[in-house]
This record gives C-alpha cells, sequence and structure tokens, in this order.
C-alpha cells in the first residue's frame, strides 16, 4: 500500500460543503434532466443527499467501493490507499445518471467507476489534478497534496489562544 505525502491541510466545514453542493446542483440542473444519482460510497453520500434535495431526484442508488484501508503507512498516516474493492454494483451503464462522489483524487476510484458506468454524468464536490480529466462536472479545484478535511471526519475540540502556543 503506497500513500501520498500530504503536505496541505484542507478542512472543509458543513456550511462550505453545503454552499459548494448547491453551486454543483446549479450547473447540473441546467445539463438535465436527470434519471436519478448514483452516489460512491461513502463520501458520496452527502452530495447526493443535497444534490437529491436540489434536484429533486428520488431515485438514488449506491456503488460501494473501498480503496482506504485502516492502518499505519511508514510515515504514519492512519489511513493508507489500499486495493480497490467493489463491495456493491449497480445495473446498466450509468445513462441519464449523476454519478457523485465528494472528491477525485488520484483518479483511480473514478476510473474504476467510469468503467462499469460510461454513460454516467460523474460529478465531485473537489477535484485534484491527478483525476481532474476523469470528472464531468466539479466546484473547486485543490492541488494534489492537500489533505480535504471533510465535517463528517471532523469533531470540534478546543483551540488554546494564539499566545499560549
Amino acid at each position: 500500500m503506497a500513500s501520498m505525502p500530504y503536505r496541505k491541510d484542507f478542512p472543509v466545514s458543513w456550511e462550505e460543503l453545503h454552499r459548494n453542493a448547491r453551486a454543483l446542483s446549479w450547473r447540473l440542473l441546467e445539463l438535465g434532466p436527470w434519471k436519478g444519482i448514483i452516489a460512491i460510497t461513502r463520501g458520496g453520500m452527502v452530495p447526493a443527499a443535497i444534490l437529491a434535495r436540489e434536484l429533486d431526484i428520488r431515485l438514488i442508488d449506491t456503488i460501494c467501493v473501498t480503496s482506504y484501508a485502516r492502518g499505519e503507512d511508514k510515515d504514519g498516516a492512519a489511513m493508507v490507499r489500499g486495493e480497490l474493492n467493489i463491495l456493491k454494483s449497480v445495473e446498466g451503464d450509468g445513462e441519464g445518471m449523476i454519478l457523485i462522489d465528494d472528491l477525485v483524487d488520484t483518479g483511480k476510484t473514478a476510473q474504476c467507476v467510469r468503467d462499469l458506468l460510461p454513460k454516467a454524468h460523474f460529478a465531485t464536490i473537489y477535484a485534484k489534478p491527478a483525476g481532474k480529466p476523469l470528472v464531468d462536472t466539479f466546484i473547486t479545484e485543490v492541488s494534489q497534496d492537500t489533505w480535504i478535511r471533510f465535517p463528517w471526519d471532523m469533531d470540534y475540540a478546543f483551540a488554546p489562544p494564539l499566545a499560549d502556543r
């Protein structure tokens, strides 16, 4: 299992995520109509819920893919990139469907899912350069060496004043 050295930390708040998902909805609304949404679990589930509301879509499915494993790499990272594993797929080729994920990073998961659903419109909120060519619509590009910390991965904690650090 190899991992990317992340040098930048990019925390995303619930408000920011919601605002960006709504911005993505505006772009997708112009490209519809859509038959439904396929969320790539787990990261695509929250954006899928927001898109479903904003685009008034009731048909929602999931494609379940794992690409990270628990453990530590040589740098002490808690999650390391592992082998892709499709836990659950969907029927069809994705025609008329929005395929949604929170981000595209290296593009390995994206390529795997695009191969399974070649006619789906692939949308993400965040895109990194290595995976960006695989995405049809995204909102924000971040550098490849950035670790995006989504609100569901964070907990509120006390931060001492700068003068006390």
